[in-house]
């Protein structure tokens, strides 16, 4: 208690003890901690998930970044049972407004009032951050929130319930032409590989983008996925496919693909040394999980073959192989319900983000009815 008399110390550990059983009683929070301890508690949680391989530890670099370069120096040392509904709303205006550069805040002095916009050094200020990028931050925002309630730190109440602000933005898939000179580029790119070591992991590389293409797995899945979880079988007409059972975002589900997958696995098993039935298919050379997926070579492999931006100006990656899956199966006419299950996503979500693609494929479906499109009977009758 801070006093040298035993009886006014007395006093107040009684009226202290007393204010603690009140909080405990009527769920207040005891622990009076800033939103900044906590978001540095939570990355810290979150590095945790990763070296246990619940996620990459790629994806815990993206969310410790978000924290550090955004959400500490947005809320900063508040504390975080002030942190409220109308901060989380407020924050895709002051992201707008405040763009940062990659730079580590650590070093920077902060206040709980965050820091202002600041410019690069040629004097052009930073690029406007996109909705999808603070649609992100705002997960982790909220991801922050939930983590305080579950360790008392805050009521359950004020976790923020609002809506996450839409990406509009069109998914960065390939087009056939693009698609098609990729996959003819890779395969030159594997035979010039300099040495055994370039041509294994180029190879396994390339057979990585075939599958994603191919099955539109998320790349979380891809770095779960063990050669127990596939299985080839037939349909009702003996025709071959693979079904997949991949894990991702704390859910299961299964997934199918045409027979061409099962080649593409085969190929890996070929040249891997973790073929067993609890080991994992993408592997490094020595047979361990591939925690990166390759993505450094994906990223050679899009550079050198100048796919590795978008007509519309943006750096594509890894992901992008699925969203080139979703574009190609609707514009191949695939329906949008079947099309979310072998996806593991909504409905809405697959309108939102791929509304864009052209009906021209589909026009017997969508002209159905109309005079002179009725529809044509195969050769069976």
């Amino acid at each position: 208690m801070k006093t040298s008399d035993i009886n006014k110390a007395r006093d107040m550990a009684f009226d202290h003890d007393a204010d603690i059983r009140f909080r405990v009683k009527h769920d207040v929070p005891i622990f009076e901690k800033s939103f900044a301890e906590v978001a540095t508690e939570y990355s810290e949680f979150q590095k945790g998930v990763a070296a246990s391989g619940q996620i990459t530890l790629d994806r815990w670099k993206v969310v410790d970044s978000h924290i550090r370069l955004h959400l500490i120096p947005y809320i900063g040392i508040m504390q975080i049972i002030l942190v409220g509904e109308d901060k989380w709303k407020a924050y895709p205006l002051w992201r707008k407004q405040n763009n940062s550069e990659k730079k580590d805040p650590r070093a920077v002095r902060r206040s709980s009032a965050g820091i202002a916009g600041r410019e690069r050094k040629d004097g052009a200020p930073p690029s406007v951050a996109r909705d999808g990028t603070i649609r992100l931050e705002m997960i982790n925002f909220r991801a922050i929130m939930r983590f305080a309630a579950d360790k008392q730190y805050i009521r359950e109440s004020q976790v923020p319930k609002g809506k996450l602000l839409l990406d509009k933005a069109r998914r960065e898939e390939f087009t056939p032409q693009e698609y098609r000179h990729l996959h003819t580029f890779a395969r030159s790119w594997i035979n010039d590989a300099k040495h055994g070591k370039s041509v294994w992991y180029r190879n396994m590389a390339y057979n990585f983008m075939l599958i994603m293409t191919n099955t539109g797995m998320r790349t979380m899945e891809a770095g779960n996925l063990r050669w127990r979880d596939i299985d080839v079988r037939t349909d009702k007409q003996g025709r071959p496919f693979v079904c997949i059972n991949v894990r991702g975002k704390g859910k299961f589900r299964e997934l199918v693909a045409a027979q061409n997958v099962a080649s593409y696995l085969e190929r890996i098993k070929a040249i891997s040394k973790a073929i067993k039935p609890d080991d994992f298919v993408f592997t490094t050379r020595a047979g361990k999980a591939a925690s990166s997926l390759y993505g450094s070579l994906i990223g050679s492999l899009l550079t050198k073959s100048n796919l590795l931006y978008s007509s519309s100006g943006s750096r594509r990656s890894s992901y992008c192989f699925r969203h080139t899956y979703a574009t190609f199966r609707l514009t191949e006419g695939v329906d949008v319900y079947f099309l979310a299950k072998q996806m593991g996503t909504s409905v809405k979500m697959i309108e939102d983000y791929y509304g864009h693609i052209t009906p021209a494929k589909n026009a017997e479906r969508i002209l159905q009815g109309i005079p002179g499109w009725e529809p044509i009977a195969d050769g069976s009758g």
